[in-house]
């Protein structure tokens, strides 16, 4: 029987799972990882669905491919998506990839330099393990801006980009529980709608397709509890480490937050991420300290006879 098989580490970062593929990927050449991903989205979506969606996967899980660096400074490239298409950036996805590597013997504990579409970031894997991750340039492009939500009325947030673009509300109509899951998840996405609808976006005409909904923490040494509907409908199990970039990142515009100071974002199940901003020449960098554990090293195999190897379609 010829079977082909896709090489894979799972992990998870605050609950929220990475499968990165290590082989068996498809041929994107050689160029931007920009242009790469868009290869990837316009000529290689079974692949992606056979990776992310069931049989295999779920719509909570985040795929990131290894492909080659430009950069040869970088330890690797990486391309992100789930289970409806590509994604530019990913922090837990990438605390993720770090942790992967490490558990390959490809890396040691020091300081990364890992390419990704929307440009390098930098990671840290220290000896315990955690992963302090500095994430591309963000910042906060609008402050509160008003939209009118079927069923809901008025909601007011704020638009940061954290590598993905954000629209951030405060203090929300719903308890951020985990019971309450299922009615953040419709607010949020009817939240997503109206901004696509009221043509609302980030720079460039930049879809907004995460929502984060955060309220004070009651608990000592947390500052934040959050909830961040993620493209597809899936929600968060971890503080998103792009979400909690642009957290940052209007913190840091309100003069919330300065550098030096630190800022402890609990994700809707409980795990967290600490968080830091530096100023630069090229911005402001957010920094994300967490842990990733893998817990799968597997072969995914492509049965020519398998109706459903290139996975179930989400439509």
């Amino acid at each position: 029987m010829n079977l082909s098989r896709v090489h894979v580490v799972d992990s998870h970062t605050g609950g929220e799972p990475t499968r990165t593929v290590i082989s068996g990927g498809p041929d994107l050449g050689d160029g931007p990882l920009a242009e790469r991903l868009t290869r990837f989205g316009l000529e290689h979506n079974d692949f992606r669905n056979s990776i992310i969606n069931e049989p295999r996967g779920s719509d909570v899980l985040v795929g990131a491919l290894l492909v080659e660096p430009v950069d040869p400074t970088c330890v690797t490239g990486v391309l992100y998506f789930n289970n409806v298409g590509n994604i530019l950036m990913c922090g837990h996805g990438t605390i993720g990839v770090v942790a992967t590597l490490a558990y390959l013997g490809r890396i040691t504990p020091g300081t990364h330099r890992i390419e990704t579409a929307v440009g390098i970031v930098s990671a840290c894997l220290h000896p315990d393990m955690t992963v302090t991750l500095a994430n591309v340039p963000s910042f906060r492009i609008a402050a509160g801006v008003t939209v009118d939500v079927p069923g809901y009325g008025p909601v007011t947030g704020d638009i940061a980009w954290g590598g993905n673009w954000f629209f951030l509300v405060a203090n929300p109509p719903f308890r951020l529980v985990p019971s309450e899951i299922p009615q953040l998840t419709t607010f949020t996405t009817a939240i997503k709608r109206a901004l696509a609808a009221n043509n609302i976006t980030g720079n460039d005409s930049g879809e907004i397709d995460h929502i984060e909904l955060f309220v004070d923490s009651d608990k000592s040494g947390i500052d934040s509890r959050n909830f961040v509907l993620c493209p597809g409908g899936a929600y968060d199990r971890s503080p998103c480490g792009t979400g909690t970039s642009a957290k940052l990142a209007c913190l840091y515009a309100d003069g919330k937050l300065l550098p030096g100071g630190v800022w402890r974002q609990e994700s809707i199940i409980g795990s967290v991420f600490e968080g830091r901003v530096t100023v630069t020449e090229s911005g402001l960098i957010p920094s994300i300290t967490g842990r990733a554990f893998v817990n799968s090293d597997a072969q995914l195999i492509y049965d020519p006879a398998d109706p459903f190897r290139l996975g179930i379609p989400t439509a």
